[in-house]
């Protein structure tokens, strides 16, 4: 549910922009052709950067996990269950994980076992610093736990460098990014300030000048597409999270 709302949202969102983009652009060109094809360009940037939402989310989950980590390391020393540790991030845990780990304890009080539950929340992580977590705890659970607190100290350590060179690497890409975002938008930008001129808006409106237009949107999308491809990190393959 809300997973569709959020979608709702961003639809709604969507459409607004467009269609204030569409009436500004009209207003200064009184060109339908050049308004279409501005609100295609901002539909298309705003889709697909609507698409690397789930990018995004990995992110902030892959940034909770040392913390998450800290927290049941402090738990299980201060004499709390494994269980107790892990329902009480859904209250004092890391803001992006809360609901993960409040859902966690719902399926405990709702009768599931430990490795239901555990597995129900790796695969709404869905990222491999969260599958080494699962399979560190579920190890722990049916094996003992005299190692898992040495062996969460690691994890932890392990993730707090991997997340250290990415947010290095991820600085250093950035220009690549905005570079995305400039090179979509500078030459449609000019477009709308040329085509304030009746003649520009007049050329525009002919059968070749729409063709124009709809080739200048469809190369801006492959443009976009591409240097968001150039800019994005490698992702280390998940093992443990594909068998299940």
């Amino acid at each position: 549910m809300i997973s569709n709302l959020k979608i709702g949202d961003r639809a709604l969102k969507v459409l607004l922009i467009s269609i204030s983009t569409s009436l500004v652009a009209f207003s200064l060109t009184k060109s339908l052709a050049i308004s279409l094809a501005l609100c295609a360009v901002v539909i298309l940037m705003m889709k697909i950067s609507s698409n690397r939402s789930e990018q995004k989310r990995a992110w902030l989950y892959f940034d909770a996990m040392p913390e998450i980590i800290d927290s049941v390391i402090s738990g299980i020393q201060s004499g709390l269950s494994l269980n107790e540790t892990l329902i009480g991030l859904g209250e004092r845990g890391p803001e992006a994980t809360r609901a993960l780990f409040f859902e966690f304890g719902e399926d405990l009080r709702n009768g599931s076992t430990f490795e239901e539950s555990i597995s129900k929340l790796q695969s709404k992580f869905s990222i491999r610093a969260a599958d080494q977590f699962v399979e560190s705890l579920l190890f722990a659970k049916s094996l003992g736990g005299g190692e898992l607190l040495s062996l969460l100290r690691q994890l932890g350590d392990f993730i707090r460098q991997d997340l250290a060179l990415r947010r290095e690497i991820q600085a250093k890409q950035g220009w690549v990014r905005n570079s995305a975002h400039l090179s979509a938008a500078a030459p449609w930008l000019l477009l709308l300030l040329l085509s304030a001129q009746p003649s520009t808006a007049s050329a525009y409106s002919t059968p070749s000048g729409i063709l124009i237009l709809v080739f200048g949107v469809g190369m801006t999308a492959i443009a976009y597409l591409w240097m968001g491809w150039l800019s994005r990190l490698p992702e280390p393959k998940r093992i443990f999270g594909l068998q299940k």
